[in-house]
């Protein structure tokens, strides 16, 4: 099968989301200027750069409230401040239920029953139960073609890391099972490790 995606694929649901995948879950939190709180998932997400460390995450949709974009992005544009969770398979359901489309003046952390603690580096709210969080400065917003796709980029400036997931000196991720998102409303769970040796070692 051959499709172009401007002429339409043809299949019952769009197969894009489950050729790209997994993808690691940016659970983003963010403070408006008005001190209104905010926690939303997004899986485009990744790590982009080591020195300084940077992150990204994309934003692909708009709210009625939101003039043109989301929560998460209009919070960032006024604060210039983001905090990247780290979803692990317990906090499933309150990462699902985050990301109802509630209304701007809710706050999605009271409403998945989630603890929220101060971030070190910036004003912003952090999941406290959550493996790791990663304290964000924005660097800069790029618009992307479309109605409402915008690419958010941070420079991590703080690090929180859980001490009951360190293993020998390393962050053991299977101590937690990260969540990574699928296509459709497909997730999975990191719990099987294997290495590789690079050529080059």
């Amino acid at each position: 099968m051959f499709y172009r995606p401007e002429d339409g694929h043809g299949l019952p649901h769009n197969p894009f989301n489950a050729i790209v995948t997994p993808r690691p879950i940016g659970w983003i939190s963010s403070r408006g200027a008005d001190g209104g709180n905010n926690l939303a998932p997004y899986s485009f997400f990744n790590a982009v750069a080591y020195e300084p460390p940077q992150v990204m995450f994309a934003s692909t949709s708009a709210k009625a409230d939101r003039d043109g974009t989301k929560d998460s992005v209009a919070n960032i544009e006024e604060t210039g401040v983001f905090c990247v969770n780290v979803v692990s398979y317990a906090l499933r359901d309150a990462m699902n239920a985050s990301s109802a489309p509630l209304p701007k003046d809710i706050n999605e952390f009271e409403h998945a029953g989630l603890e929220m603690a101060d971030c070190e580096t910036i004003s912003c709210g952090r999941v406290a139960a959550a493996p790791a969080a990663l304290e964000c400065k924005l660097t800069q917003i790029v618009t992307l073609p479309g109605a409402a796709n915008k690419v958010v980029f941070g420079e991590v400036v703080g690090v929180h890391l859980d001490d009951s997931c360190l293993n020998d000196g390393s962050f053991d991720v299977t101590r937690f099972q990260p969540l990574a998102r699928l296509g459709y409303r497909d997730y999975s769970v990191v719990r099987d490790l294997f290495s590789l040796t690079r050529p080059d070692e």
